[in-house]
């Protein structure tokens, strides 16, 4: 009887091979996980300093876009740009948050807009629009990346 364990027992050890899973490639994996991620959302929006404390990250980005518009709009304000054109009362701004926390500003001008100086807001939105306060870039995958996004930034005249 103990030869018929010992038998059945190295049976069973000999067995295992039978019931071993095919394991994926690592690029199988890779391409699975790279799949998965969705590349149009980051984990953490770019944040200033007077943000970082809300936890809500909805808040926080919402709060992001307010404090990055106001600056902007403080900025813009001291110039004369609203005079230069005064049919221009509001100036999308495309706005670029690169990896190493540089910023670049570009203006946004409707197609069919001949009306603006492009060069002469270009020039003007250069000048003005430096000496921010650090910005964190956006986070995915705990990955610093650039991102973009389009702020409407009024002018207000005095």
């Amino acid at each position: 009887m103990k030869h018929y364990y010992l038998i059945l027992v190295i049976v069973l050890f000999a067995s295992c091979q039978y019931f071993e899973k095919q394991v994926p490639s690592e690029k199988e994996l890779l391409q699975k996980e790279l799949k998965a991620i969705n590349w149009n959302e980051v984990d953490e929006y770019p944040s200033i300093i007077d943000c970082d404390m809300i936890d809500n990250k909805k808040q926080r980005q919402q709060c992001f876009f307010e404090v990055l518009t106001r600056l902007i709009q403080e900025k813009l304000s001291i110039d004369t740009l609203f005079v230069l054109i005064p049919k221009l009362d509001t100036i999308e701004v495309k706005v670029t948050i690169f990896p190493n926390a540089t910023m670049q500003f570009e203006p946004q001008f409707p197609t069919d807009s001949v009306v603006y100086d492009r060069t002469k807001i270009d020039s003007i939105l250069k000048v003005r629009l430096v000496d921010f306060p650090k910005i964190n870039p956006a986070i995915k995958h705990g990955i610093p990346v650039k991102t973009q996004f389009i702020l409407p930034v009024i002018l207000k005249g005095e």
